[in-house]
């Protein structure tokens, strides 16, 4: 059995479109790519209905290069669970208020067992400092923490 990988926006958001004049986000682009192309077959792949929500804004033609990059790719639904998990998220201070929607895909991920969420949120969601706060207020929900990374960290050896 394939170990589960929760895709959150930005990934899904470096795969597809237009190559970024930024230099940083240029190279996580072109990481996301490769990561795409020689990585993803190893693992099974979720998204989740906030992220077909969240890809289908901005340019339409862009917003459809998205979708089709994700198309067959497994929706998860976004639970009750997942919900009070994200709301809880927030309340505890693991996430901050603004960032609602980050919470929501930490609880997405939890809620359905995914084994890994892959992102390059480093603002809410794959945060050095707050990662540890992150995992105890999922624990203390009864839930386990995916491992939270990038994909340049999943690229493997």
């Amino acid at each position: 059995m394939k170990p589960v990988v929760y895709l959150e926006t930005s990934v899904v958001s470096y795969v597809a479109g237009r190559p970024s004049r930024d230099l940083v986000v240029a190279g996580r682009q072109e990481v996301t790519r490769d990561w795409w192309q020689r990585r993803r077959a190893r693992y099974a792949l979720r998204i989740s209905a906030l992220v077909l929500q969240e890809i289908g804004r901005g340019d339409r033609a862009v917003a459809r290069e998205r979708e089709e990059a994700v198309a067959g790719v497994p929706v998860l639904e976004i639970t009750p669970e997942a919900q009070r998990l994200a709301a809880d998220l927030v309340k505890g201070k693991a996430v901050p208020a603004q960032a609602a929607e980050d919470a929501l895909h930490i609880a997405l991920a939890c809620v359905h067992g995914a084994d890994y969420l892959l992102t390059w949120n480093f603002r809410h969601i794959n945060n050095a400092e707050t990662k540890r706060t992150l995992a105890a207020a999922i624990q203390a929900a009864g839930y386990e923490c995916p491992m939270i990374c990038s994909p340049e960290e999943l690229m493997g050896g």
